[in-house]
């Protein structure tokens, strides 16, 4: 796999294709697909709005998450309303009856309780309302997620394929560096991919995991640790969010080894891409950098991938019971592609 991933189409087209895709859809529905001109009314319970809170192990935020429903939902027929589940069960069940005393037609819910998510699955099933379900599944309802072991995988073969073409006569190791204590199961996938791929490519390499204990900033100090004793070795960084990659490199930088080390993020949220006017390190011009490129999970484009789905479950089409996101390496030379300068979403 080469730096510029697997997949050729931008985002931007898809997303114009899945416009015209419902709309067309619409259009040709039958009669009683829809009673009336009314647009849908849709309950999007997001897991977490805390501006501090990140999601799924990411750099996302919860207020990214939203923003990308309301756009999405400008160019659709749509009414939307929105709910904070808070990083709660109990707020996230709260959250489901007032959805059903207001009669939505149907339920997106992004919750990571799994007895919070059952509960709401046997009410909405009571009340006659249909539920998505986001990254989290809920009993009886389609499910939209990121598929953590293979966004792993594609990580790991972009280091190891580095090392192998660029370290040849080298000896390398390689470092996972993140969350490692979290249990959650997609950060088990997410490190699981990696290490598969990395030893698919480079059978007899040695993986070390540096936990950083969600704080990125930690991987600094236990990264120089690793890096002052393996002085005469290539080292290849798997960091599981892009925070955790950005401090990495910083150590890298302060420890004088930039010619010996490579870094695969994952995510690729504003602090790695950056806005308009911000700080990219994924940029046409910064090709040099030893950030290799990350791993995107689009969390603030799910608007323009679920909205579409619910609205073909209301129209009684039938839909996966699994659809995944479409990961991809984004690096220096496709990040404008994936993610223009002038787009700030």
């Amino acid at each position: 796999m080469n730096l510029d991933g697997t997949a050729t189409a931008s985002l931007v087209g898809r997303r114009q294709f899945l416009t015209v895709l419902v709309g067309a859809a619409l259009a040709a529905a039958p009669a009683h697909a829809r009673e009336s001109s009314e647009p849908f009314r849709i309950a999007f319970a997001n897991l977490n709005e805390d501006p501090t809170a990140h999601l799924d192990g990411l750099g996302f935020t919860g207020a990214e998450v939203r923003r990308s429903f309301e756009l999405a939902a400008r160019t659709l027929p749509v009414e939307l309303i929105y709910y904070d589940n808070a990083g709660d069960g109990e707020k996230a069940v709260a959250n489901a009856d007032d959805a059903i005393a207001r009669k939505v037609d149907l339920l997106i819910e992004y919750n990571d309780d799994i007895e919070a998510n059952a509960e709401i699955g046997r009410r909405m099933h009571r009340a006659g309302i249909p539920v998505l379900a986001l990254n989290y599944p809920v009993p009886g309802a389609p499910l939209y997620a990121a598929d953590n072991l293979a966004a792993g995988r594609i990580a790991g073969k972009t280091l190891g394929e580095f090392a192998r073409e660029n370290w040849a006569d080298q000896t390398v190791v390689a470092v996972i560096a993140g969350d490692l204590g979290n249990t959650a199961p997609y950060l088990a996938d997410r490190v699981q991919g990696i290490t598969e791929a990395l030893q698919q490519v480079l059978p007899d390499i040695a993986v070390t995991r540096l936990d950083t204990s969600g704080n990125p900033v930690r991987v600094q100090g236990l990264l120089g640790k690793f890096l002052a004793a393996q002085t005469r070795r290539k080292v290849l960084v798997a960091a599981l969010d892009d925070p955790t990659a950005l401090a990495a490199k910083e150590a890298i930088e302060r420890a004088g080894r930039i010619g010996d080390c490579a870094i695969v993020g994952q995510g690729v949220d504003r602090s790695i891409h950056g806005g308009a006017n911000e700080k990219k390190e994924l940029d046409p011009s910064n090709r040099g950098s030893i950030v290799l490129g990350s791993v995107a999970y689009y969390l603030d484009r799910y608007g323009y991938e679920v909205l579409p789905l619910a609205i073909k479950m209301l129209q009684g089409a039938e839909v996966p019971a699994k659809t995944t996101t479409k990961h991809m390496l984004i690096s220096a030379r496709n990040v404008f592609i994936e993610y223009p300068p002038y787009d700030m979403n």
